[in-house]
């Protein structure tokens, strides 16, 4: 099974790290990017935006680098919006590739597979389910993510499974089947794998954390059995404490050892959010927080987390910093851990807007240890969202 946190060379010890816009989206080729990005072997990168095109429903991107620094843009697909089209519309999450090239993705409506050819890219709609969150592949090729409504309309953890005749969904695990949703309700993120076959990942709201209403969110795990069923097991419960995050808007990662960590998008001491860490032991998972977001002008809702080689943190938040932007445009920033168990926070760039505004999602590493990523708006001009690149 494929482990899904991929650990690459560090970032070099600059002190003053390099920002650049790769790319600024106009609207005809694209608008408002929510997803973060992805590599293929070649050093391209692809991503989706969710708005604009030819049909103003979206589209998938790829960028190409030169030698002489400069990035050349593709567009490899135009969304189209029913009744007019099938292949479904507003992608709000990344693209995955698999080892053949071949691009997996969702958009609102659909779960889609992109195959590169002679000819160009053909598409092909794998599930008529949609998701805002993204897709993780095994070995198999089978793919998973949280696709659909589920059996009680609070979502599911899909799989879709490839075969002669197309693909077939099955729910592994659907959310909220008691009163009040004490297992979770509606994943927003993707999941991840561990070396075992085990999935993890988040719910934005339910849970039993000391919160009305729905709840503040859960941390879960589906636990693959031997006899290929899979059991769920909550591992935490938002929020636990004062001063404990609520909401999850993305995924979760691990680190060697298999401790977990992630984002909440609201709560702590500043209501801005946290970066928690979750630690496997005797009695079950303990949460401790990594970092508390108390200053909005160091950032405010952080998307989730990416680990470097040297065991990092680098993640954006989609406001607070500095910017004409109503509560900040937002900003990327590190956490490096130190002999004392805690971390240390630093910011590597705030958003001005005319750089880009709002980044919705984390950021990915090349092999260099170069940071990049996506903004929602911003860009400067007409501009309607950028793809950014960080030198350390």
């Amino acid at each position: 099974m494929v482990l899904a946190i991929v650990f690459v060379l560090p970032p070099g010890g600059s002190a003053s790290p390099k920002f650049k816009v790769l790319h600024r989206f106009g609207g005809t080729d694209g608008a408002g990017l929510w997803g973060s990005l992805a590599f293929d072997k070649k050093g391209d990168l692809y991503g989706t935006a969710a708005g604009g095109g030819t049909h103003n429903a979206g589209t998938v991107f790829e960028l190409m680098p030169h030698s002489d620094g400069r990035w050349t843009e593709a567009i490899l697909h135009n969304f189209c919006s029913l009744p007019h089209c099938a292949d479904g519309s507003l992608p709000f999450s990344n693209v995955v590739l698999d080892d053949r090239g071949d691009l997996y993705g969702t958009t609102t409506f659909e779960a889609f597979e992109m195959t590169a050819g002679s000819n160009g890219w053909s598409f092909n709609v794998l599930d008529n389910q949609g998701s805002r969150a993204g897709l993780t592949l095994d070995d198999a090729g089978k793919v998973y993510g949280n696709i659909g409504p589920g059996e009680y309309d609070n979502g599911a953890v899909t799989e879709l499974v490839p075969g002669a005749g197309g693909w077939t969904q099955s729910y592994l695990y659907s959310f909220c089947a008691k009163s009040g949703c004490p297992d979770g309700a509606i994943p927003v993120s993707g999941v991840v794998f561990d070396g075992s076959g085990n999935l993890y990942g988040t719910t934005e709201y339910g849970g039993t954390g000391q919160l009305g209403g729905l709840g503040g969110g859960t941390a879960y795990q589906l636990k693959h059995n031997s006899d290929g069923t899979w059991q769920h097991v909550t591992l935490h419960n938002f929020p636990a404490f004062r001063g404990d995050g609520v909401y999850l808007y993305a995924g979760l990662v691990l680190d060697r050892s298999g401790n977990l960590y992630g984002a909440t998008a609201q709560g702590g001491s500043g209501d801005c959010g946290s970066v928690f860490k979750l630690t496997h032991g005797a009695k079950g998972w303990k949460e401790t927080l990594v970092h508390d977001f108390t200053h909005p002008k160091d950032g405010c809702g952080p998307n989730g987390v990416t680990f470097d080689q040297a065991g990092n943190l680098y993640g954006t938040t989609v406001s607070g910093g500095a910017g004409d932007c109503s509560g900040g445009c937002g900003v990327v920033f590190k956490l490096t851990p130190n002999s004392g168990g805690k971390w240390n926070y630093s910011l590597l760039h705030r958003f001005n807007d005319y750089d880009g505004a709002l980044p919705d999602a984390g950021v990915i590493f090349d092999q260099k240890g170069n940071l990049y990523g996506t903004t929602e708006l911003g860009g400067g001009g007409h501009s309607v969202g950028v793809v950014f690149e960080i030198t350390p």
